[in-house]
């Protein structure tokens, strides 16, 4: 990134990395597969679910930041997966590339001078792209949190 704005340098470095905690890809690596869709004792959802709800919010919020023609996603059926297990072997893996994809538009959005970070969102009410980007690196951080927690009770961390 060339930007000299020091905001859009401190968004692009926290979307690009994690700075104060693991990063999503980290947070996936190594997962065995059979524990994918593993929900642990008491808890409500699988690794798999977690991703799946973030890649599906990510990408929410990137349309409604870049689709004058957006619809908004029923809450909460829209936003998770129906499923707690990765319905095929490769799926874990195309969810985290399209959201490593959506993740780099987002960036990217951040870094353009030529948007105005405090703008209003035209097709919006209220919200500027700079509250969905930190809404973006908010959700993001809180749902990572989870899963490490649950790869814990899975006995699968640190990835190994």
């Amino acid at each position: 990134m060339t930007t000299s704005d020091p905001l859009r340098r401190i968004l692009d470095r926290y979307l690009e990395s994690s700075e104060a905690h693991v990063s999503t890809e980290d947070a996936f690596a190594k997962l065995p597969a059979a524990l994918r869709g593993r929900r642990p004792a008491g808890i409500e959802h699988s690794p798999w679910e977690i991703l799946e709800h973030l890649r599906i919010t990510q990408h929410d919020i990137l349309e409604f930041c870049r689709n004058p023609k957006y619809k908004e996603l029923d809450w909460p059926k829209d936003y998770w997966p129906a499923e707690h297990a990765p319905p095929t072997a490769g799926a874990g893996d195309a969810s985290l590339k399209r959201y490593g994809e959506d993740l780099a538009e987002l960036r990217a959005m951040a870094s353009d001078e030529g948007n105005d970070l405090f703008a209003r969102i035209p097709h919006g009410e209220t919200q500027t792209y700079l509250r969905e980007l930190l809404l973006v690196l908010d959700h993001t951080s809180y749902h990572v949190g989870q899963l490490v927690l649950i790869r814990q009770l899975l006995g699968a961390w640190p990835p190994k």
